[in-house]
């Protein structure tokens, strides 16, 4: 057999990440036709962030933080491009091999789907959309190859024959005897451009149907008018800030509030044929349509709420105001059955986790939210009702997209993060961190502000004690406080000298416990220890 020619590889290649192409577009807009369908990318994605070593997800959110998933659906989108481009380029010696490595392909993309958490669909649904990522890609990568050929051998001029149809390539050669040569490709050009021009047309349309994905949450969204809370949050108290340049916002907007959770895309949960089931260990099970909890009681807080993932100085906490219904109420109303001590929250796209009942039960007043900031849910932070649990870490009380409520007992179940490693309970850890100055900033000499924010939920933050070099400890002044479940901002003035300096803070809470200097990671129940910056005085 001869070897193709560079051109013809080229082309093999460009015919496999072609068809590849399409076939992954046209079933994601299958899926995205189809409700609780989960498309190809998405359910490999999903498998790569279950199977991924928790080491490697703690460094992913630290070293690209709300841009995590992007890159992860870009490394799975280059490596299906590189694996397509590669059964291309095979296809043009061993076309039956390719076929048959793209078939394989296939088949984990589809055994994906079939096992997706996040997949509400029947196997009818999911078997559709395998079928049309089959046939287009296969399909498609049959006719490309068909057209390319497989580049035929050099033989003498005058011995060449075009076959009908067939662009004849010929390129003078030298043989070692000096006899001049003509090589052929049976490149069809006419049927290769029709083929790559109709597979073009399949994925751009899946494409346009995927651009339109999740538009039924945002018709809803966009049509839902939030009413009065019956219990509004108290006026924001004045001094509950300073106005200084760089320190953090009292409030996060919905823009800038963090997003971490193991949702690849956004699940599409429209207010019609919503429900909130309520069940377990309970004496009146309950199924909560939307407008059933916007005819309860509603109450705004201001709730600072916190990621595991947050390092030790993280900006994986922020503040804003919620609106909802209190959960004490409706498990109130449910019956919780004495020997419950849990409750097993999952979402739509099937995260669960698993919280205390005495969080969700005692004054702190936890919320089935729908509101944030005085608009509906954000679809990335949890549209149409999510949970929000002063006072724990967001993997075990912050479950967004709720759909499911299970009053159990932590004997009975594991969670998602908690089958990871994580530990069952996770109380937030007394924190501060310094935003003025940056680290490694060069300052003038002379009276500088240092200052942050500082949380203890929920006790409250009852000192902030700056130092320099690991000098003395000093007072810092604290912000009014808003409650003890949001964060309070401090500040401190500093007689910078010339020279480079590292800057410590440690806060106190109510009860008396003082921040600790031990450094632990965020595994498995939330980072410690004193945040430092260093800067340069000139």
């Amino acid at each position: 057999m001869s070897t193709p020619t560079a051109s013809t590889r080229a082309l093999g290649a460009v015919s496999g990440l072609v068809a590849a192409t399409a076939g992954v577009l046209a079933a994601h807009g299958t899926a995205a036709l189809l409700p609780g369908v989960t498309p190809p990318v998405t359910a490999v994605g999903n498998r790569a962030i279950d199977w991924t070593p928790q080491p490697v997800k703690d460094w992913a959110i630290e070293t690209f933080g709300a841009a995590d998933k992007a890159v992860l659906v870009a490394g799975v989108l280059l490596t299906v491009a590189l694996l397509a481009g590669a059964t291309g380029l095979i296809g043009v010696r061993r076309r039956g091999t390719a076929l048959a490595l793209l078939a394989g392909l296939v088949v984990l993309a589809s055994v994906a789907m079939f096992t997706d958490r996040a997949s509400t669909a029947g196997p009818v649904g999911q078997g559709l959309t395998a079928t049309v990522l089959a046939v287009v890609g296969l399909g498609g990568l049959w006719w490309l190859l068909g057209a390319v050929g497989t580049g035929r051998p050099a033989v003498p001029v005058g011995g060449l024959r075009s076959r009908a149809g067939a662009a004849t390539t010929r390129t003078r050669v030298l043989r070692s005897d000096d006899t001049d040569l003509e090589a052929t490709s049976d490149f069809d050009r006419r049927r290769f451009l029709q083929a790559a021009g109709a597979l073009a047309a399949v994925g751009a349309a899946g494409g346009v149907v995927v651009e339109t994905g999740g538009a039924a949450a945002v018709a809803s969204r966009d049509a839902l008018r939030l009413p009065a809370p019956a219990v509004p949050a108290v006026p924001v108290p004045d001094g509950v800030s300073f106005e200084l340049p760089g320190l953090t916002p009292h409030l996060t907007s919905n823009a800038d509030f963090y997003r971490v959770d193991t949702a690849l895309t956004v699940p599409d949960v429209p207010l019609e044929g919503y429900r909130l089931r309520i069940h377990g260990l309970v004496d009146h099970p309950l199924e909560l349509t939307f407008s059933d909890l916007l005819d309860r009681r509603l109450v705004e807080r201001r709730i600072t709420l916190t990621c595991v993932s947050n390092p030790v100085g993280g900006d994986l906490v922020d503040n804003a105001t919620w609106i909802g219904v209190p959960m004490r109420e409706l498990l109130a109303e449910a019956g919780v059955q004495q020997h419950a001590d849990a409750v097993k929250s999952t979402s739509a796209d099937g995260f669960t986790a698993g919280t205390p009942l005495e969080a969700l039960t005692d004054d702190r007043e936890a919320l089935v939210a729908i509101g944030m900031n005085g608009e509906p849910l954000p679809l990335e932070h949890g549209f149409p009702v999510r949970m929000v649990t002063p006072g724990l870490y967001g993997y075990v009380s912050a479950t967004k997209w709720l759909v499911d409520l299970k009053v159990t007992r932590f004997v009975d179940f594991s969670a998602y993060w908690t089958s990871r490693g994580y530990a069952e309970r996770a109380p937030i850890k007394l924190s501060s961190r310094i935003d003025v100055p940056g680290s490694f900033e060069r300052l003038d000499s002379g009276r500088r502000v240092v200052a942050g924010v500082a949380w203890a939920q929920p006790h409250g933050i009852d000192a902030v004690e700056v130092r320099v070099d690991g000098g003395d400890w000093q007072q810092a002044e604290l912000a009014e406080e808003d409650s003890t479940v949001t964060w309070r901002p401090w500040r401190w003035d500093w007689p910078a000298e010339p020279g480079t300096h590292r800057l410590e803070v440690r806060a106190t809470d109510r009860t008396g416990e003082t921040q600790t200097s031990q450094r632990v990671p965020v595994a498995p129940d939330g980072s410690t220890g004193w945040h430092s910056v260093t800067v340069t005085v000139t």
